[in-house]
């Protein structure tokens, strides 16, 4: 296997994950926010199954009985996931949502931390340079776009809700690594192909029980919306299949700190296409984020 191909994955993970973002925008007009992150795994979960087909197609491959450790982790990862979702999105709602933001952001420090303290994933010491490098860049840049929010106040509600939806991130990507190998295939595509359709199907059936016990009138609006739907399905699984076999791959410590290049890329949307100024803050962050990538590809390959 090539070196570099968990680098290939994360890069065309962080790409989607941009454009599904812009689709998403669209749907917040028309839906709930619960519903809106729904419509990912709603419309994403055809897609997630024909990959899987196609994948086990391609390499000849039994479906393999599910095992109650990988049952375990998947589910633990699709709930992990949907509770730091549904914190980033309370944070909007609340005053110093800045600082919550700010806190959220450091999710792939915390992705290492819980790594090293819960998983037994080992990074090195340049592996954490680059991360503290990259992770510094990114704050500095939600610390510059929200007027010094984290400065002025280091520790509020916010601030909690932020640092749990980043820690249930952090949990997230490492319980999916988890399930993945634990099935015990060689095959990395494979695997990750059968964990990323067992994770949609788990929490497509979470928040479409929740929305129908409390928030049932936005089925018939998910109904109408079905184009841009089908795109934000489609466009987040390609994404989920670069990150789930990233992941699978290599630490999701070095994948979350790679993914980070997504803040490059929207800010050098935001200036060439938008004409949009940026400060020198947040050059100082584009620049750190940019070196802690290149000492992450340099060191962790």
């Amino acid at each position: 296997m090539d070196s570099w191909t968990w680098v290939y994955l994360t890069l065309m993970a962080s790409a989607a994950q941009a454009v599904r973002t812009g689709g998403q925008k669209h749907l917040t007009a028309h839906l709930s926010p619960i519903a809106v992150t729904f419509v990912r795994f709603l419309y994403g979960l055809p897609f997630a199954i024909l990959y899987f087909l196609v994948i086990q197609y391609v390499y000849d491959k039994p479906f393999p009985s599910l095992s109650p450790t990988f049952l375990g982790f998947t589910l633990a990862m699709g709930i992990t996931q949907i509770t730091a979702t549904a914190l980033l999105i309370h944070l909007f709602s609340l005053r110093n949502f800045a600082t919550g933001t700010t806190y959220a952001r450091t999710e792939a420090f915390l992705t290492a931390v819980v790594s090293a303290l819960f998983f037994n994933e080992v990074i090195q010491l340049q592996g954490w340079v680059a991360i503290g490098v990259s992770v510094a860049g990114v704050v500095l840049i939600t610390i510059a776009r929200t007027d010094g929010a984290l400065v002025t106040r280091l520790w509020n509600k916010s601030a909690a809700i932020g640092l749990g939806s980043g820690l249930g991130f952090a949990f997230s990507s490492l319980l999916l690594r988890r399930a993945s190998l634990s099935v015990g295939d060689s095959n990395f595509l494979f695997t990750a192909a059968l964990t990323l359709m067992t994770a949609v199907i788990i929490q497509t059936t979470i928040l479409g029980v929740y929305l129908l016990v409390v928030e049932r009138d936005q089925f018939r609006i998910l109904v109408r919306e079905w184009r841009v739907g089908a795109f934000v399905g489609l466009t987040s699984i390609i994404g989920s299949i670069g990150w789930f076999t990233a992941m699978t791959i290599q630490n999701p410590s070095y994948v979350k700190a790679l993914g980070q290049i997504e803040f490059l890329l929207t800010l050098a949307i935001s200036v060439f296409f938008f004409k949009e100024r940026s400060s020198p803050k947040e050059l100082v962050g584009m620049a750190l984020v940019a070196a802690g990538i290149a000492y992450l590809l340099a060191v962790a390959r």
